[in-house]
């Protein structure tokens, strides 16, 4: 695992057990604190209660089979054979309860607009292969429980159970703060929902209950840090760290921008947090007043992908791994749309190649790249899933109506690019990982990988607001399609 062994800090496996040993052995009001016993600087808990509470769980375990692993101040960098056997076992039993499960009910629930009986399987066989959950969530030594409880969400809401998804999709929320990526999609297409009932009688009700919903489910995560307005604020400190400024080396707008203006040094922390919310805020504005306006459990979907994207190109404080808040969803419309899944899911995994370079985990990428490739065109045959109806761009087409005689050869300029952006992450892949930089730009490669990234980031951004903003299907055709 990564990080096994290097002291002082040991990796992300190490994070996991120290918050087990913090969980267990300190009471629930020094959890979040910089204390003698509990030094934030070595993996300090900075995820939301939920995760806490797992970790109590998982340490309460560990404390029956060996005390040692979870011991206080002593078992700071513990590695041995049954430990990993049992952290592993951790790890599987939460895909097992609740990741896998919510994949393949998700996927089976498709199964009636597929039109070979098989492609449900196929999906969550793609899903749960996608190279960027494998090498990044379980290289880091990450649970997936807020990306398997965000989907058991998205499948309650397929079905009419709009109270069982709020509640399912706040778990996922007092899990893991990136969550918020996915919460206004929930937020407004449950709004529109009580809207479109009207709020003069069931969409009042609904719109109650949905709030009362919400308020319990955050009481209930949050309760033993309610006993004061100070262990609220250090929790939410440690979940909002603004301090770290405004990006790290990753494949977003702001970082590709600071290779022409250095924005740290131009702007004020305060200054950028405020462009940063402007410019998010701004990308997000359209998709969110379509899915209330019009509210489709299809553009629902989408959004999820549309929101997610913004979030990682535009927001303040953003990591590599955010880009896995994208990939999954998109990973969910895979059956829909499987040319441009594929293609999006190829381009996140590329562009933590820095990281995973870092992690000395090139092989295993090339590997999980090439299989989830191969197994996609087997699959879904994507390169024969490009024109403008696959692509779900018909609407769009239409209304340009006529102006524009390129989308006649759309099919052949989406593979040709598609087959342009494979050759050239393959070339910068193997580039990165063999050829020395120059000395006068020894970070060339991996800012080569990130811009190449966000430009494709970019496209995919425009082309998905295009499907939402287009999208011309009513709620009630759509339902029976869902």
């Amino acid at each position: 695992f990564l990080g096994a062994g290097k002291p002082p800090m040991y990796g992300d496996y190490e994070a996991q057990r120290h918050w087990q040993e913090v969980t267990y052995n300190l009471p629930v009001r020094q959890w979040y604190f910089n204390t003698s016993d509990n030094d934030l600087l070595y993996w300090g808990l900075d995820y939301p209660p939920l995760t806490a509470y797992h970790s109590f769980v998982c340490a309460y375990i560990a404390k029956l089979i060996n005390p040692d692993w979870i011991a206080l101040h002593t078992s700071r960098g513990y590695e041995s054979q049954p430990h990993k056997l049992f952290m592993r076992t951790t790890v599987f039993v939460a895909d097992f309860l609740i990741y896998i499960p919510a994949v393949i009910l998700y996927c089976l629930s498709l199964k009636e607009t597929s039109t070979k009986k098989k492609a449900s399987i196929l999906g969550a066989l793609c899903i749960l292969l996608y190279p960027g959950l494998i090498l990044i969530d379980h290289g880091h030594f990450q649970y997936p429980l807020s990306l398997g409880f965000a989907l058991w969400a998205v499948l309650c809401l397929s079905y009419d159970w709009d109270l069982l998804g709020s509640v399912t999709f706040c778990l996922a929320l007092n899990y893991k703060q990136m969550e918020l990526y996915h919460s206004l999609p929930f937020f407004c297409y449950l709004l529109g929902k009580c809207f479109k009932k009207g709020l003069k009688g069931k969409g009042l009700v609904l719109l109650i209950k949905l709030a009362v919903t919400v308020v319990l489910s955050f009481t209930v995560c949050w309760l033993p840090f309610c006993t004061n307005m100070e262990q609220i604020m250090q929790v939410l400190r440690r979940l909002f760290p603004i301090a770290r400024g405004l990006f790290e080396a990753l494949a977003n707008i702001w970082c590709s921008l600071s290779i022409l203006i250095k924005i740290k040094s131009v702007m004020s922390p305060q200054t950028q947090l405020k462009l940063s919310f402007a410019v998010t805020f701004l990308s997000l504005l359209p998709t969110c007043v379509k899915l209330t306006v019009q509210p489709s459990l299809r553009r629902f979907k989408f959004a999820l992908v549309s929101c997610a994207l913004s979030f990682f190109l535009f927001s303040f404080q953003v990591h590599e791994k955010s880009i896995l808040l994208v990939s999954v969803p998109v990973c969910f419309i895979i059956n829909e749309i499987p040319f441009m899944a594929t293609w999006f899911s190829l381009v996140s995994t590329f562009s933590t190649l820095p990281l995973l370079l870092k992690d000395g985990l090139l092989l295993p990428y090339a590997v999980t790249m090439l299989a989830f490739l191969s197994i996609c065109m087997a699959s879904f045959s994507i390169l024969e899933k490009t024109s403008v109806e696959d692509l779900q761009l018909k609407p769009f087409s239409l209304s340009l109506k006529g102006y524009v005689s390129w989308f006649k050869s759309f099919p052949k300029i989406a593979r040709s690019l598609f087959l342009l952006s494979v050759a050239l992450m393959g070339v910068l892949s193997l580039t990165t990982a063999a050829v020395h930089p120059p000395q006068r730009f020894p970070d060339l490669f991996p800012v080569s990988v990130s811009v190449i990234s966000c430009l494709h980031f970019l496209m995919f951004l425009v082309y998905f607001n295009v499907i939402i903003l287009w999208d011309s299907r009513n709620s009630k055709s759509q339902k029976k399609i869902s």
